[in-house]
């Protein structure tokens, strides 16, 4: 199993972007998303495998978000957040945060992120922002 953890606030894979500039439709990342990409592509190279792994694969993504003003004023909130007794259930998605960790890491951990045939995925909140990954070959 590979596990690590990105630090700081999690960024969410947003919608691609497209730009007729030379006549072609060419889409790309938002900025915001490219950057965060090549953070976790360089966070994950430490506990990348000597070579890369081809199989079936199992990922986990925990998204903790930083508090909001109004969990943070308040010293009880704040801890039943961190506990996970109050959820985020705004926008992004949970899910957009996998599909920016999956394309981060291909070509790092794994050939392609179709190999990944189960992921699990969750929203929580807590003082200090992060992304944990926990990476299982399935076959």
């Amino acid at each position: 199993m590979i596990q690590f953890t990105v630090y700081g606030e999690p960024v969410a894979q947003g919608r691609p972007r497209a730009s007729t500039a030379t006549g072609f439709v060419k889409m790309y990342d938002p900025a915001k998303s490219r950057d965060y990409k090549d953070y976790v592509r360089l966070a994950a190279r430490e506990y990348a495998p000597a070579a890369l792994l081809e199989g079936p694969l199992g990922v986990a993504v925990t998204a903790y978000r930083s508090m909001p003003k109004y969990l943070s004023k308040s010293p009880a909130k704040a801890a039943a957040a961190e506990r996970g007794e109050i959820l985020p259930t705004s926008k992004p998605d949970a899910d957009n945060y996998l599909k920016g960790v999956k394309d981060a890491l291909k070509g790092v951990i794994w050939v392609d992120d179709s190999q990944v045939v189960d992921a699990f995925v969750r929203k929580r909140y807590s003082a200090r922002p992060r992304i944990e990954v926990k990476i299982k070959e399935l076959s």
